[in-house]
């Protein structure tokens, strides 16, 4: 499945700012998606992912999801999800 995500480091004390990629391949326990930083593994990261079906057909939807990055390398990272959510997305 190939959406728009976009994902961040959470922190203790702060939160970084979103940043944009591209989910490569995903499942029930993990998404796989592109990044334009290296992601040190377990890192503690929130990902807001665009979701293709729509609530009652006209509201658009995003999986909000939370995990620890259990891979990556140049191209990506692998997150497993802890925990997730369905929110409905603001107009653009």
């Amino acid at each position: 499945m190939d959406r728009e995500i976009r994902y961040r480091v959470l922190e203790r004390k702060s939160a970084e700012p979103f940043r944009l990629g591209k989910t490569v391949n995903m499942s029930s326990n993990g998404v796989l998606f592109t990044t334009d930083q290296f992601l040190n593994p377990g890192r503690y990261m929130e990902l807001s992912i665009s979701w293709p079906a729509q609530l009652d057909s006209k509201v658009a939807l995003k999986l909000m999801a939370r995990g620890r990055v259990v891979r990556t390398d140049q191209n990506g990272a692998a997150v497993q999800i802890h925990q997730y959510e369905f929110r409905t997305q603001a107009p653009l």
